[in-house]
């Protein structure tokens, strides 16, 4: 085995931090973009003219957008230079932004959230690019956790500052706001070296248009299990095959399609022929488990930061800012990990920090789900969320750090876009899956909880529709059920039914996420010993 400690210590000098501003402020660009959305959601939707769902959807066409073609952004930086074709993508973002201060029609805001999300894929790889080629060692891990605070403290900014204009000045000069951070990002740029064009490097189109219609197959799948169903197609779905969801129909066709990507790259790889993706990313055990590892977290995590604002929406009844004000301990505990979880990488190996990480993700949920009531205190929120968010960001800031530093810096940008790709795909998996579940769970109580209840006698139970049940608060059960003809005490009774339900449906769904962090362990478990370690006995290639 070969090892390479990224972390050994160094008589070089270290290098300037410049490239990391930029890097830490161009993602701070990206995310920020995404949360201002949705922060600004009614006032976009007053203004517009359009429903708040369909501002949604434009976050889902960027974000869908990127996924797709993020294996062909790295390429395309690693053909004409890395930085030219980050200064491009930064200006081209720029000007969406711009774009979407001044829509004047719900068409013009989908084309420039469309137009946002294609060129991240272009800015995503470069960020990674630029972070492996200035920094090496104990610089390279603290700038990867750098890279990954800026997320959260994207999403923070987003909540204050978006917030507020919506509230005072109006949404629009939130996107005002991102277009300047892209005009000072790209004077910045020019103050530090260019990466060297790979002019003799072919682009594989075909793998590139297989790689996005898998991703698209896969995302438009996922976000429609709810809506559509997840076997048989509801009446909400655009189309069916002999009563099946599209749904599945979907997935089937992306899962296809992936096995046939890695087919196809496996056999160029053998005739000697340019890839979209280079298969050296994954090239033994380690570097899979680590992809595992992320993938998990990430589905976790996007799954808890989704049911918990439902709990304190729902149950607790809270409004929208509060809910997010709320949050503000997880994202700012998100960041801490990010930005110090570098410092351990001396004392200990990458695999018990990822497996102690895992443990404290379980333990958190586990303790949010045994906690959780109707009257849930303040305390109990914060120390669950902060447990929750110092295990999720020490795990996303190493397994990503420990991909780059096992990885040649000539793939710096396919790790870079191998990482988009696995957190947004893992992420529209986590909500997908645990909506479907959670939503499976209440209806299951509900059902449970109506046999308990003689005095919802089976007349009246049919006049409500049990077959669409959700997520909803007493006071829109209590609306739904003044249409029936059930009498006061009933309307009480189904209430608490519904609140009993929905709390045991959450409650699972928590200890299920942590169940899944549990199992985590075990792949964790595989992971490098050592930060920059090079694994040959296991480099199985399936």
């Amino acid at each position: 085995m070969t090892t390479n400690s990224a972390l050994s210590s160094t008589s070089m000098k270290a290098a300037s931090w410049l490239p990391l501003i930029v890097v830490v402020l161009t993602q701070i660009q990206a995310s920020f973009a995404v949360n201002t959305l949705t922060v600004s959601m009614a006032g976009i939707s007053s203004d517009l003219g359009m429903p708040a769902t369909s501002i949604g959807t434009a976050i889902t066409t960027g974000t869908f957008a990127m996924a797709a073609f993020i294996l062909l952004g790295a390429k395309i930086g690693a053909r004409f230079g890395t930085r030219r074709v980050f200064q491009i993508a930064v200006v081209v973002h720029a000007a969406s932004m711009a774009a979407i201060a001044l829509s004047v029609s719900p068409a013009m805001l989908f084309i420039a959230q469309a137009a946002s999300g294609a060129v991240i894929a272009l800015i995503a790889p470069a960020l990674v690019v630029f972070i492996s080629t200035n920094y090496s060692g104990a610089q390279q891990a603290k700038a990867i956790g750098y890279l990954a605070a800026a997320i959260p403290a994207a999403g923070v900014l987003a909540l204050l500052i978006a917030g507020s204009f919506a509230s005072t000045i109006g949404w629009r000069w939130s996107f005002v706001l991102i277009a300047v951070l892209g005009a000072v990002n790209l004077v910045l740029s020019f103050r530090f070296q260019a990466v060297p064009a790979q002019k003799d490097l072919s682009i594989d189109i075909v793998g590139a248009l297989l790689a996005a219609a898998s991703i698209i197959l896969l995302s438009f799948g996922f976000s429609g299990l709810t809506s559509w169903g997840v076997v048989v197609a509801t009446p909400n779905a655009p189309f069916e095959v002999l009563g099946i969801s599209p749904a599945l129909i979907l997935l089937v066709l992306g899962a296809f399609g992936g096995q046939c990507f890695f087919l196809y790259l496996r056999r160029r790889k053998a005739a000697g022929r340019p890839q979209i993706f280079d298969l050296d990313v994954l090239k033994s055990g380690a570097e899979k488990a680590t992809t595992f590892c992320m993938a998990a977290m990430l589905f976790i995590g996007t799954a808890a930061n989704f049911l918990i604002p439902l709990y304190i929406q729902v149950v607790q009844g809270r409004s929208s800012i509060e809910t997010s004000l709320s949050i503000i301990p997880y994202t700012i505990s998100i960041f801490v990990a990010n930005s110090v979880v570098a410092s351990f990488y001396e004392r200990f190996a990458p695999r018990r920090i990822a497996q102690a990480g895992f443990i404290v993700v379980a333990l958190a949920l586990t303790l949010i789900a045994f906690t959780v009531r109707n009257d849930w205190g303040q305390i109990v929120v914060v120390i669950g969320l902060i447990l929750l968010g110092l295990g999720q960001g020490a795990i996303v800031a190493l397994v990503f750090n420990t991909l780059l530093s096992s990885a040649p810096k000539r793939i710096a940008g396919d790790v870079g876009a191998w990482r988009g790709l696995v957190h947004n795909i893992s992420g529209s998996v986590g909500i997908a899956v645990m909506t479907v579940f959670a939503v499976g769970m209440l209806s299951s109580f509900i059902a449970a909880g109506l046999v308990d209840h003689p005095g919802l006698p089976p007349e009246l139970q049919v006049q409500v529709p049990l077959d669409s049940v959700n997520f909803v608060v007493d006071d829109r059960l209590r609306d739904v059920l003044s249409t029936t003809d059930a009498t006061a005490a009933q309307v009480d009774e189904a209430v608490l039914v519904n609140a009993l339900a929905r709390l045991q449906a959450l409650k699972v769904s928590l200890l299920v996420l942590a169940g899944i962090a549990l199992l985590a362990i075990i792949p964790a478990g595989r992971m490098p010993a050592r930060m920059g370690d090079e694994p040959a006995a296991d480099s199985d290639e399936d």
